[in-house]
């Protein structure tokens, strides 16, 4: 499996003619994993090199320190101070409409005690692994700009994977290129490294998935 081989099926599944710009999604197999043991579960953001699909919707739970410069940079913004002023609707719908939530470090049990019991089970907490936990007066553009490029990798009740990773309107060479750093990022979080990987497909929405390695 290389990115010649990955473009090609890129390309392959590409030739669609929906009425609609379909996703690509990477699928990976695992085996040889005990996920009851907390040591073998896998989590972790990775960066790929291109935007994988539309623009992520970022919002900011901050602070009086930070409110200006969120305002200016992130998608959606929340004071502390209107933090009891939420219901649970509201809450609902910021954790659907945004992919991720930066948190300002010195409020985090607020945070969590207005967001936790919606954002948790989500997976949208404000993550210290994606950066998204933020000391007051930090400044939040490059993290917001890097967060475009970040996917999340959550292997803990099933040995599978599947994230999406381009669009059909991408150049080919770029959903392979996201597609091999995916891949080799996973690697190197496995146990056994390339011993835990079953099998590898690709796919967009209404396809069927293609096997792009062989054992």
């Amino acid at each position: 499996m290389d990115v010649t081989s990955v473009t090609k099926a890129v390309e392959g599944l590409a030739k669609g003619n929906r009425k609609f710009v379909e996703s690509f999604d990477l699928l990976i197999a695992l085996k040889e994993l005990d996920l009851k043991n907390p040591d073998q579960q896998v989590e972790f953001f990775a960066q790929v090199p291109h935007l994988p699909g539309r623009k992520r919707k970022i919002c900011a739970l901050v602070g009086p320190e930070m409110i200006d410069d969120a305002k200016n940079v992130c998608d959606a913004v929340v004071s502390n101070q209107d933090f009891d002023k939420l219901d649970k609707r509201i809450v609902k719908k910021l954790a659907t409409e945004h992919d991720y939530f930066l948190g300002q470090a010195n409020i985090m049990p607020k945070i969590a005690q207005t967001f936790g019991r919606v954002l948790g089970p989500r997976g949208k907490m404000p993550n210290p692994k994606a950066g998204c936990v933020v000391p007051p007066k930090a400044p939040l553009k490059p993290l917001y700009e890097r967060l475009q490029n970040t996917v999340k990798i959550s292997v803990k009740k099933q040995p599978n994977i599947q994230v999406l990773i381009g669009k059909q309107d991408m150049p080919p060479e770029q959903v392979a290129q996201n597609v091999m750093t995916i891949y080799d990022q996973v690697i190197h979080h496995l146990p056994k490294e390339r011993h835990n990987i079953k099998a590898v497909w690709i796919k967009t929405t209404m396809s069927k998935p293609v096997r792009l390695d062989r054992e």
